[in-house]
């Protein structure tokens, strides 16, 4: 009996067709995980302070003037970032107005053609039931869920580089000129997403790939040359067009808190954000490094739950590691499978054919996987910079998941050793479903007679685990309380947590592997919509959108100019607050390192050149400025808030204390 696992269907016995190798009916459920999961999630909660509504106020600047060249926030050139993700943005809010939900929609739309091309490519490589698999983990896993809630381009830079390693290696498969020009123009948009690690990851991988297959003397067939000037057509452009209108200016103001400092985009993009970054040496100094347990335990985490099958997955690649030879040696499973009297000669090249591009599936998406991962343990890096690794080994996750399920029981050791692997894992699963739903559970036991907080921002500990550098530094503030707020997603994530593992499981042990997995995908389906629940209760602390609203609603139908907004501290602290309210803030010490903690502006750079606006203060300017001319709207942040108060005392008026910020103005609101 052919292997449905290589083949792709099984070529003698087509009426037994399962439920995933319908297109229709396989992509008719992913769908619907996708829309439960991820488009939904694009309505709530508002947009977040700090890198979410600073990149948006980037593209919201776009969309208004028309400039789709250099990129602005509050007024001041932001340099540091390509341009297509604010390209996107631009372009929705032209079409749907200046919303989160414009904001994030190509950062889910890059998820799902991840899913896509995952299906496309692993059905290709794996077979049906790989594919389905493969989207399935790409919709449900922990850090494509995560990582995907504030805006970042990580999601379409892992499409675009992964849809030129799939051209690249098609087409010489295919020998179809037309995949390797799809390569290096994804390659190229892949850069407008985030720049030269684009290419960097592309090549380091796939030049090993070349030179382990052998196929390094088809080298022609890439068409470097003509693709190269393809690259440069798509990819360049833009860059030099950021280059002339951002020269170097020096610093006319004298003061140089940093070498290089003063100089313009081409230093500070090619040479500050990329090789100064990856050492270390950055300007301003604002990112952080993991430790090395924190990295390599976050990477199980954001590929949970399906990181449970890395060790079936890696026993199965050691068996057989011998199929990355270029000879391609079959055992003995697949020649029994070829000498098949059903089989014609036509599908016995068929299965040959898949098994080659398997094994060359298999070593080039290892290979570019492991660069990742090695390349940010090594560099400066923040949890999500892994992220374009994570398709790459779901798709070998779930190939492997495939073949171990479709081989028939006892076939050979790597089968059933693989299967045991399996099954603990579910075992596994099922423990840590059970510990967890204990844990929400007591959570819930112990907060129920207390009331519900709508800012859950007030019962957090402020614990400062990694200053708050990290972007996972808040959930180490949880407290008991906080519970209190969280009750129906803790229900719903106890319950899934509870019942789904131990389905999985049970499963698993009476043979029925598709269900089992599919069970691991819904259990994770439903707790990412309970953890988007959650998410949304926390936007009083992580977004100021109800401060923009009492503003705008004081200010109806006054001109912009009677009243004037200030933010003490960086315009990330109140990020949101200038996209809500369509204005440019006043920055009290914005620009330096004046209090403990914070590191500088992310626009620096772009504030000494000539035409930057004064809007960068010190205490001495900002006083005279307090309680004259038009009415001052004073965002504070709450390790700032004692000083403020010391400084203006008697002169502060509080509108609206949100979590850690407090909103004041300078007069009298009657």
């Amino acid at each position: 009996m052919t292997n449905p696992s290589l083949s792709g269907h099984d070529p003698v016995d087509n009426d037994k067709r399962s439920f995933y190798t319908s297109p229709v009916k396989s992509w008719t459920l992913l769908v619907l995980v996708f829309l439960a999961v991820h488009f939904v999630a694009l309505f709530t909660p508002s947009l977040l302070d700090d890198a979410d509504a600073t990149h948006a106020n980037a593209a919201q600047h776009m969309a208004v003037s028309g400039d789709w060249v250099t990129l602005y926030v509050n007024g001041i050139r932001y340099l540091e970032k390509p341009p297509l993700p604010y390209w996107l943005a631009a372009a929705d809010y032209h079409l749907f107005g200046f919303n989160v939900y414009a904001t994030h929609l190509p950062i889910t739309l890059g998820v799902l053609a991840c899913a896509i091309l995952a299906w496309v490519w692993s059905r290709r490589a794996y077979g049906d039931r790989a594919a389905f698999y493969a989207a399935l983990a790409v919709l449900t896993s922990v850090g494509v869920f995560l990582w995907t809630r504030f805006f970042i381009p990580e999601a379409l830079l892992t499409f675009f580089i992964t849809l030129a390693l799939y051209g690249f290696l098609t087409g010489l498969e295919l020998r179809r000129p037309s995949l390797i020009y799809m390569a290096w123009a994804a390659l190229a948009i892949a850069t407008l997403a985030k720049g030269l690690i684009a290419p960097v990851f592309c090549f380091a991988a796939f030049l090993p790939y070349l030179a382990i297959s052998g196929e390094w003397r088809k080298w022609r067939q890439l068409r470097p040359v003509t693709g190269l000037l393809l690259f440069l057509a798509i990819a360049a452009p833009w860059h030099v067009m950021a280059a002339l209108r951002n020269p170097d200016h020096g610093n006319p103001s004298g003061n140089v808190p940093s070498p290089g400092h003063v100089h313009g985009f081409l230093y500070f993009y090619f040479i500050n954000e990329h090789f100064l970054r990856f050492l270390g040496k950055r300007y301003p100094h604002d990112y952080n490094k993991q430790s090395f347990l924190a990295f390599w335990l976050g990477q199980i985490a954001w590929l949970f739950p399906w990181s449970l099958f890395l060790p079936a997955t890696l026993i199965r690649a050691w068996r057989n590691r011998s199929i990355f030879n270029a000879d391609l040696r079959y055992d003995a499973t697949n020649t029994i499978q070829f000498l098949d009297p059903r089989m014609t000669a036509h599908h016995a090249s068929s299965l040959a054919s898949r098994v080659r591009f398997r094994a060359r599936t298999n070593l080039l998406l290892s290979i570019y996987a492991g660069f990742i991962l090695v390349f940010f343990s090594i560099s400066t890096n923040q949890e999500y910079y892994t992220w374009p690794a994570w398709v790459p080994i779901l798709m070998i996750i779930a190939g492997a998941l495939a073949s171990i399920e479709d081989a028939p029981e006892g076939d050979n050791r790597w089968v059933t050793a693989s299967s045991r692997w399996l099954s603990s894992a579910h075992a596994l699963f099922a423990i840590i479903g059970i510990l967890a739903a204990a844990a929400l559970g007591y959570g819930l036991w112990t907060s129920r007679n207390l009331p519900f907080v709508s800012d859950i921002g007030t019962l957090l500990a402020h614990r400062g685990v990694g200053d708050y550098s990290l972007a996972t530094s808040h959930l180490f503030d949880l407290t008991g309380p906080s519970f209190a707020a969280l009750r129906e997603p803790a229900l719903i994530a106890a319950i899934a947590l509870l019942l789904g593992p131990l389905a999985a499981w049970l499963l698993r042990r009476r043979g029925h592997g598709f269900e089992s997995t599919v069970t691991i995908g819904f259990t994770a389906a439903v707790f990412l919509i309970a953890a988007h629940i959650a998410f949304f209760r926390f936007e009083p602390m992580l977004s100021s959108r109800a401060m923009a609203d009492t503003i705008n609603r004081m200010t109806a139908g006054e001109p912009k100019d009677a009243s004037q907004l200030i933010i003490y501290g960086d315009q990330a602290d109140a990020s949101s607050v200038i996209f809500y309210t369509h204005r440019q803030a006043l920055l009290v010490h914005g620009q330096s390192s004046y209090f403990e903690g914070n590191f500088g502006s992310s626009m620096i750079w772009g504030s000494d050149y000539p035409d930057a606006p004064h809007i960068f203060l010190t205490d001495s300017e900002f006083l005279p400025m307090w309680g004259t001319g038009p009415r001052k709207f004073l965002f504070v942040g709450g390790d700032l808030r004692p000083h403020v108060e010391q400084m203006l005392k008697g002169h502060l008026y509080l509108l609206q204390e949100l979590s850690d910020k407090a909103l004041y103005t300078d007069r009298p609101t009657q």
